[in-house]
C-alpha cells in the first residue's frame, strides 16, 4: 500500500489539502460517532487516526459518542431484558446505572485511550461532569430517558483551550441528581450549537440521504432545511433517517454552520469530508 504512492504524489496530496487545512485551523468541529464505525475495530482505529490528524493541524475536535450495542451486550450479560417503546429504550433505575457504567466508563475511556495511543491528547467527560448536559424526564413510560433542558458548555471550552480533544459520553443529570440516558445525535446537536461549531459530522451506517434508499448512487450531496422538510413530506427521508435529519436541523438552528450526514463505514471518511473537495455524505445547510 505505502509503496504505491511516490513521494511526489504524497507532496501533491498535501498541497491540495492546504486550503482546507487553513480553512479549519482553529475552528471547532464536532464529530458524532457511533454505529458500525464503533463496532469494527479497524474502522475505530482509522476514525481515531483521523481525529488526531485534524487535532495536529489545529482543528478543535470534539468527539461525542454513543454506545447502544455495548449497552445492549452488557444488559444481556447481566441477564436484563431490553424493552423498546416506539423505538426508544425503556430505561429504569437499574438500566440507567448500566448506561452510565458502559458509556461514561468503558466506552468513553477506551476511546480516550485509543486517541492517546495514536498521539493525541484527549480528556473524557460525561454530560454529568460540570453539569454539561441538564435534562428532564421525557415520558414517565420510558423512565430515565431525558429531554435536554440546558447545556453548560464551559467544561468543553476549557478543555479545548487547554489543547485537549474532549470525548463526551451522552448521559445527563437534573437538579435533583437523577441521571438520564440521552440520544447521542440530539446531544451532539446541542453541544455543537452551544459551541457554534463550524461543522458537525454525523457518522452513520449509510452513505447519506438517498433519493432511493436502496441505491447508493442516488446520494443527495447538499440540501437546505426547507428542501429537507419537503423530503420528509414526500417520504424520501424515512425511518431511522428522520431523527438524524431532525438533529441536523436542530444543530443548524442552534448556530452550527453546516452539518454532514456521512458514512462511517468508509475508511477515513472524516478526512475525505474535511480535507478534499469531494466531500463525503450529505451536507445540510440553513439555505
Amino acid at each position: 500500500m505505502h509503496n504505491s504512492f511516490s513521494n511526489a504524489e504524497r507532496a501533491e496530496v498535501l498541497t491540495q489539502a492546504l486550503p482546507y487545512i487553513q480553512r479549519y485551523n482553529g475552528k471547532v468541529v464536532v464529530v458524532k460517532y457511533g454505529g458500525n464505525a464503533m463496532i469494527n475495530e479497524q474502522l475505530k482505529e482509522q476514525v481515531m487516526e483521523d481525529i488526531v490528524l485534524l487535532w495536529l493541524i489545529g482543528v478543535k475536535v470534539v468527539l461525542v459518542h454513543g454506545g447502544g450495542p455495548e449497552i445492549s451486550d452488557t444488559m444481556t450479560r447481566l441477564g436484563k431484558k431490553t424493552e423498546f417503546v416506539n423505538g426508544l429504550r425503556v430505561t429504569d433505575k437499574e438500566t440507567v446505572d448500566i448506561v452510565q457504567m458502559v458509556l461514561a466508563g468503558k466506552v468513553n475511556k477506551s476511546l480516550v485511550n485509543l486517541l492517546e495511543t495514536k498521539g493525541g491528547k484527549a480528556m473524557g467527560i460525561s454530560g454529568i461532569d460540570g453539569r454539561l448536559i441538564e435534562a428532564e424526564m421525557k415520558d414517565s413510560a420510558l423512565g430515565y430517558v431525558g429531554n435536554i433542558t440546558n447545556i453548560n458548555i464551559g467544561a468543553v471550552t476549557d478543555l479545548l483551550e487547554k489543547g485537549y480533544i474532549p470525548v463526551v459520553s451522552t448521559i445527563a443529570c437534573d437538579k435533583d441528581g437523577n441521571v438520564y440516558n440521552i440520544n447521542g445525535d440530539t446531544a451532539a446537536a446541542h453541544i455543537a450549537g452551544a459551541l457554534e461549531a463550524e461543522r458537525m459530522l454525523m457518522m452513520t451506517d449509510i452513505a447519506g440521504i438517498l433519493r432511493d434508499k436502496d441505491d447508493p448512487s442516488t446520494l443527495i450531496p447538499k440540501i437546505t432545511i426547507d428542501e429537507a422538510k419537503t423530503l420528509f413530506e414526500t417520504g424520501v427521508i424515512s425511518g431511522g433517517m428522520i431523527p438524524k435529519v431532525d438533529c441536523c436541523i436542530e444543530a443548524l438552528t442552534h448556530g452550527v454552520n453546516n452539518v454532514i450526514i456521512m458514512d462511517g463505514r468508509i475508511p477515513h471518511s472524516i478526512l475525505m469530508e474535511l480535507l478534499t473537495d469531494e466531500g463525503a455524505g450529505t451536507m445540510v445547510t440553513k439555505g
